[in-house]
Formats: structure tokens, C-alpha cells, sequence
């Protein structure tokens, strides 16, 4: 975060827990950077955001599986809303595999379900601090028949996500506290999340390095979230950062590329 961008986290209504797990948002405070990094994320959101120019537009953002490096190219966004969606809201929300959305940034009116198109109608011109409860107001209650498939699911990314001295649990041990196989992990991971158990952990602990770096020595932060040695964070460091940590927190970065506003499906 830089002293250009203005970041506050919203409220999330008890009525909205079942659907979103946080809400922030993000504005420009005087001159913004040239460039920017997208980070891994395990999380699909729905972003709202405004263009320099006035243009608005709703998003939706899938698992982001490494980060991206990019320029900012002659539409900058100078706000946005991102509202991340909690383990297994994606399908009865938006109508669409969370797997298929992992990786792809595309307008929330192309989700085929209705309550997506409506989102996208309703929330474009909604100001940051009124979205919570114009959520609250727009989306239907969390539907019985998916609770406890919905549960289950938080249950696993819960012990399969990094925690200040705690290790990722093993998707082994996990599968085995649940009481289902490994191959019903991995199938809902990819219906809930998008990503399969073992790459939601990666990433998460990769994501734990990057908030954490100035704590500790690399060797003992290394230790305390249950990698082999530094080595093994080294490597997983840089095949989802694409550079080693030292490279990263040195401003060594991969050449930007420009920015562009989706990708269609």
C-alpha cells in the first residue's frame, strides 16, 4: 500500500456473512503509482470501481493463482469497492463454477444468474459507504439446501489457510477430520473456491509472507509456518511471485505490462 491510495474496510452486516467475508475501499489520494502488483488472492470478488474519466463498471475478479505485474495504461481507476465472497457463494450466486472464474476478470452482468445481473444494475452507482447495506438489501437469504455442503467447506479452507505460528494442516489430515475422501476435497474446492485444497494453501501461506516479511528473519518465518527450510519458501515464493522474496521487497520486479480492463471467458 502506498501513500497515494486511501484504504478502509467496511462493515459487513450479520445478514451478508453468509455470502461476503470482508469489504473494503480503495481510493486515489493524490498522485498514484506507474505501476502496480496484483498479488495472489484465493478469494472471487466483485468489484466496483471508477475510471478517472467518470466510467463505472462492476467486475467480478476470480482466484487470482500468481501475481501480475502491470503499468497503469490511459484509463486509471481512481476507486473501487471489492467485496470478497465467502467459500461456496459463487455457484448459487453468480451461477457459475468457481474454478471457471479462477484466473479471469470479466463484467458481472455476463454471470448467467439473475441475482448477478441485478448486482451488476444496482451497485454501479452506489457510493463505498452505502454498499453494505445495499447488499444487504439486494441479496436473497443463503439457501438452506447448500449450508451444510457450504459449511463443510469453510471448515477445510479454515485449517488448510496460514495463521501467525500455525502451519497450513496437511489436505490428507484434512480430508480425514471432515470425513471425506481427498477427491471430494479437491472436487469442492474447485465447485467452492476454484483452486484445488493444496494450491488454496500455497497461496495462502505465500500471502502470509508478504504481510509478514518484517516480523522475523526469513529462516524463522520459514519455521513458524511450516515449511521444510527457507529454501522451500524461496522456491514457492517465486514460482507464484515470480521472483524470489529478496528480489520482491527490494523493488526488483518482472517488467510491467499494461493493464487491461477484462478478459472475456
Amino acid at each position: 500500500m502506498t501513500d497515494a491510495l486511501d484504504e478502509r474496510t467496511l462493515p459487513v452486516p450479520d445478514t451478508l456473512r453468509p455470502w461476503i467475508t470482508d469489504i473494503a475501499s480503495v481510493s486515489a489520494e493524490g498522485e498514484l503509482p506507474n505501476a502496480f502488483t496484483h498479488v495472489p488472492d484465493t478469494a472471487t470478488k466483485l468489484v466496483v470501481r471508477v475510471e478517472d474519466d467518470g466510467r463505472r463498471d462492476t467486475l467480478v475478479v476470480g482466484p487470482r493463482t500468481r501475481a501480475s505485474y502491470h503499468a497503469e495504461g490511459e484509463k486509471r481507476v481512481v476507486s473501487c469497492v471489492q467485496m470478497r465472497l465467502g467459500p461456496g457463494s459463487v455457484r448459487p450466486l453468480l451461477g457459475a463454477r468457481a474454478a471457471d472464474l479462477a484466473g479471469q476478470v470479466v463484467p458481472l452482468r455476463e454471470l448467467p444468474a439473475g441475482t448477478a445481473r441485478r448486482l451488476a444494475a444496482e451497485l454501479v452507482d452506489v457510493a463505498p459507504e452505502e454498499m453494505p447495506a445495499r447488499l444487504a438489501e439486494l441479496l436473497p437469504p443463503h439457501p438452506a439446501a447448500d449450508r451444510s455442503r457450504i459449511q463443510l467447506l469453510r471448515s477445510a479452507t479454515a485449517a488448510l489457510s496460514t495463521r501467525p505460528g500455525r502451519a497450513p494442516a496437511q489436505v490428507t489430515h484434512v480430508a480425514r477430520e471432515l470425513a471425506v475422501s481427498e477427491r471430494q476435497l479437491r472436487n469442492l474446492f474447485s465447485e467452492g473456491v476454484g483452486l484445488s485444497p493444496k494450491h488454496y494453501a500455497r497461496i495462502d501461506r505465500v500471502r502470509h509472507v508478504l504481510h509478514h516479511a518484517a516480523e522475523a528473519p526469513w529462516a524463522e518465518l520459514a519455521a513458524a509456518i511450516g515449511y521444510y527450510d527457507q529454501s522451500h519458501m524461496t522456491y514457492d515464493f517465486r514460482t507464484l511471485m515470480g521472483v524470489p522474496p529478496r528480489s520482491f521487497f527490494t523493488g526488483r520486479l518482472p517488467e510491467a505490462r499494461p493493464c487491461q480492463a477484462f478478459r472475456r471467458r
